[in-house]
């Protein structure tokens, strides 16, 4: 099958586009929160970005070997609520579960469907973490719905971000000792980068 004229072809368009917009999306997320100094948002959501940003490649790589340039792909895309970092952490696992769980296996369904093995596989493996980035999504979300993104009813090793001083107790100084960084630099260490 000619891909320029398959479903799977306005499926890559989609999904490139998809991806792009989340990529912007989660960076305006991340000027929020870097606005209301919640640090941790932020490399939460520039984490996240970066890899949609990865995704978006990965499709236009499919789409510029293919020759498509311009492609009519309507679809509706989100827009997040402004201020609310709570809200936007929701929206963002909603919307990152419909690529996981409805979105992007069609797609796979559709590309095997018509002969494109590797872009099935694309699908199906970006699906998996999309999946990821919802879940992380929900945790942050919950953890500021319960008020406890700086708060643990437990001792917990706290990391600041900005150092990486480490400190333990139920919540994390206001300021770190070290680097003088604000609270919202401070997150739980098992959610930290590169500490699992």
């Amino acid at each position: 099958m000619d891909f320029s004229g398959s479903e799977t072809c306005k499926a890559v368009m989609r999904a490139f586009a998809g991806e792009c917009q989340a990529h912007t999306r989660y960076l305006l997320a991340a000027k929020e929160a870097i606005a209301q100094q919640l640090h941790v948002l932020r490399q939460v959501f520039e984490f996240t970005a970066k890899q949609e940003l990865t995704h978006a490649q990965l499709f236009a790589r499919h789409l510029q070997k293919n020759g498509i340039t311009v492609l009519d792909a309507a679809e509706q895309y989100p827009v997040d609520p402004a201020g609310n970092l709570q809200a936007v952490l929701s929206a963002a696992n909603q919307h990152e579960l419909h690529e996981a769980d409805a979105l992007y296996p069609a797609f796979a369904a559709k590309a095997a469907e018509e002969g494109f093995a590797d872009i099935a596989a694309l699908f199906r493996g970006l699906a998996e973490i999309e999946r990821s980035h919802a879940e992380r999504f929900a945790q942050f979300a919950e953890l500021m719905q319960n008020d406890a993104l700086f708060r643990d009813g437990e001792q917990t090793v706290w990391m600041c971000l900005n150092c990486g001083h480490l400190h333990t107790g139920t919540e994390p100084p206001q300021s770190c000792p070290v680097c003088g960084g604000v609270q919202g630099y401070a997150v739980r260490r098992i959610l930290a980068p590169f500490t699992q």
